[in-house]
């Protein structure tokens, strides 16, 4: 059995990232590389280069998250970008959604252990939410899937005019390039990559922005929502239909 890789300390930029949540930002980096690894939700090699590869990677997500919206942080594994997300804007309110039990085990122990008031863990599909969870006004995601993937299971969860920031890394042209047709089917009406960080990480995060219009998802994503909205729908007598 290999000794277990020691977590180094927090570069200096992250207390300017955190605020003052730094110390529950360490606390999570603690949980991530003693439990996360345990656990297989991280693996012990990416120990050493927590704080720079996957918190602050993340954390400068909030450079480019508007003030006091929704978001849904799609495939959220360990929790990344949500938590970090959550600990760097306090403002925003955040769901983390993850189909796997151990990992929203995970989340929950997290979310309660750092008392983060504004986040929600659910368990769950992506596309099987469409029309199940309120629409959201940002969709965050982190190395979960190609992005015209990506874009199918995200797109249709938010509201419209609301739109997904994919982190991604020096692929992010190519990807968008090649998803383009796949994005303008599922309502998107303009997209770019943007960084993220400037100034405080190096290099800053790529993100890859995607601006839906009237319609996210596309038409399949909405059949989807108004088939949910009819089995929601209650019948006369109060029941809901089956």
């Amino acid at each position: 059995m290999t000794e277990a890789a020691e977590l180094p300390p927090a570069p200096e930029q992250a207390h300017a990232i955190f605020g003052d949540r730094f110390a529950d930002a360490v606390r999570y980096a603690e949980l991530l590389a003693d439990a996360g690894v345990r656990r297989g939700l991280i693996g012990p090699r990416e120990v050493p280069r927590l704080w720079e590869r996957h918190l602050l990677n993340c954390a400068v997500l909030s450079d480019v998250v508007p003030q006091g919206v929704s978001v849904c942080d799609v495939g959220s594994g360990a929790g990344l970008p949500g938590i970090p997300l959550a600990l760097a804007r306090p403002d925003l309110r955040i769901t983390l959604l993850e189909p796997l039990l151990r990992r929203t085990t995970f989340l929950e122990e997290v979310v309660m252990l750092l008392g983060l008031d504004n986040v929600t863990v659910v368990r769950g599909r992506a596309e099987e939410m469409i029309g199940h969870l309120p629409p959201v006004d940002v969709v965050t995601a982190r190395a979960v899937a190609p992005l015209d993937r990506l874009a199918g299971w995200g797109l249709p969860l938010l509201r419209p005019h609301g739109e997904m920031l994919a982190i991604k890394g020096d692929t992010a042209e190519e990807e968008l390039k090649a998803a383009r047709a796949a994005l303008s089917k599922l309502g998107a009406v303009e997209t770019s990559v943007v960084l993220a960080g400037v100034g405080v990480m190096d290099p800053p995060s790529t993100v890859v922005r995607v601006l839906v219009g009237e319609s996210p998802g596309g038409v399949r994503a909405a059949t989807r929502r108004a088939k949910a909205a009819r089995a929601n729908r209650p019948e006369k007598g109060g029941r809901r239909r089956r």
